[in-house]
């Protein structure tokens, strides 16, 4: 019997030839050159938490859960080694225990660390650049089966490519990262009127090391959640008020009013009000790693944009007003946050701080009017798809948007020529192997 895979959301699903699930860099090596030899392509799915296709393949799909180890750390240095496929979660916990910590994180720590660096995933703070700029080192299987170092004395070409690399130079056995101290979050999540949030947004993304907000479309108000960084104690909150935070509020009340929308589609703007009015002044003081992350249990699909940080107000009130004025039956909330710019040839802050705009849409509910709206609008601002959701772009609307796009179609040229980590995703948003990116 075939076996299948689908996405977390359950709206990817590919039939591969096979899936493997190699425990060692060594079997890796293995699995992939008996792929490569028997003609198949060759792609890595870890946790599944990407939208799109990025992931989908009729060849070989290597199941990377089997690789999860933490090889060497270094508490002095904060360098430290770890197989490409442990989830972020458990790198948090792994982290902590030799006093150590990521610098910054998204919001969801069940992804594979692999495919979280593969689509640039970010977290917010205008200060930090996303999860990739903090790797210094990688092992990857070509289709070969050789392992290959790459890092900043090897091959610094190859390491800004692979930084950020959709998956398409090879698998990634071992990732080195450069990491801090444990430190401790404060976290202050309060509603405030979205027009006095706009006016004041320079001063909050500025004056927070970390500043985010939410927004229901049909709602003026806010969801914001301003972070500062410290060396303080760990005032954990006690387990029963996080699980009615997270499961009740965030989750069974989300829930249930996105059910409810799905069948009565004409009352989306009075449900948005009413979650709107569920905003709550909140505080949590712990470790960096259990306060990032929250709970996401309703499933959804998204896209996201990253434009320039001085189109944000601008864009984000343009995207409110399109959906308002069609009527659209959005039951999510927009997130808004913010990184420094960067050096990674693909990633979507590459050269400049960036605004991230991400809409979202309840399982099962039409969202594509929504997100092809939306996308028309960050397309006049030279917005980035991020590379793990939902958009419509192609190799011949994206190449324009990245200076260093020809240094990363020669890499790749370089490290996979004939194409064997190519699948129909990667061949629509970066072209084929030998046409140097074209469409």
């Amino acid at each position: 019997m075939t076996e299948r895979w689908k996405n977390w959301a359950g709206d990817q699903r590919c039939a591969p030839a096979r899936i493997v699930r190699p425990g060692s860099e060594d079997e890796l090596a293995e699995v992939v050159a008996r792929a490569a030899a028997d003609g198949l392509p060759v792609r890595a799915a870890g946790a599944g938490h990407s939208f799109t296709d990025i992931a989908c393949t009729d060849g070989v799909l290597v199941d990377t859960s089997g690789m999860q180890r933490m090889l060497d750390a270094d508490p002095a240095t904060g360098l430290v080694t770890v197989e490409a496929g442990v989830r972020l979660r458990v790198l948090g916990e792994q982290l902590a225990r030799h006093g150590l910590a990521l610098e910054n994180q998204g919001d969801i720590d069940a992804q594979a660390l692999a495919g979280a660096l593969a689509t640039a995933t970010h977290g917010t703070g205008a200060a930090f650049g996303n999860l990739s700029t903090r790797v210094v080192g990688m092992r990857l299987v070509l289709a070969s089966g050789d392992v290959v170092d790459v890092d900043g004395r090897s091959d610094p070409e190859a390491l800004l490519a692979a930084r950020v690399s959709v998956g398409a130079l090879g698998i990634a056995s071992t990732v080195t990262l450069q990491t801090v101290p444990l430190y401790t979050l404060h976290r202050h999540d309060r509603p405030l009127p979205l027009d006095a949030t706009l006016d004041a947004l320079d001063a909050h993304v500025d004056g927070d090391d970390h500043f985010e907000f939410f927004l229901f479309p049909y709602t003026r108000t806010a969801a914001a959640r301003s972070t500062r960084r410290s060396t303080e104690t760990p005032v954990p909150t006690p387990v029963w008020r996080r699980r009615v935070q997270e499961d009740l509020v965030e989750n069974a009340a989300l829930e249930l009013v996105c059910r409810s929308g799905r069948r009565f589609r004409s009352q989306v703007p009075r449900l948005n009000r009413l979650m709107a009015r569920t905003f709550a002044e909140h505080r949590v003081q712990d470790h960096a790693y259990k306060v990032y992350a929250t709970t996401r249990a309703v499933r959804f699909t998204e896209m996201e944009y990253a434009i320039p940080r001085p189109h944000a107000r601008e864009a984000l009130e343009r995207s409110l007003d399109l959906i308002e004025r069609r009527g659209l039956p959005i039951l999510f909330p927009f997130e808004v946050r913010f990184a420094a710019a960067d050096d990674a040839f693909l990633s979507t802050a590459h050269a400049r701080d960036s605004c991230y705009i991400a809409v979202h849409q309840y399982t099962g509910m039409e969202y594509e009017s929504c997100f092809r709206g939306v996308e028309a609008i960050m397309d006049e601002y030279g917005g980035r798809p991020h590379w793990g959701k939902r958009h419509y772009q192609s190799a011949a609307t994206l190449r324009e948007r990245y200076p260093e796009w020809a240094r990363f179609q020669a890499v790749r040229r370089r490290l996979d020529p004939d194409g064997v980590f190519t699948n129909d995703y990667v061949r629509r948003v970066l072209g084929p192997v030998d046409g140097g990116g074209a469409a």
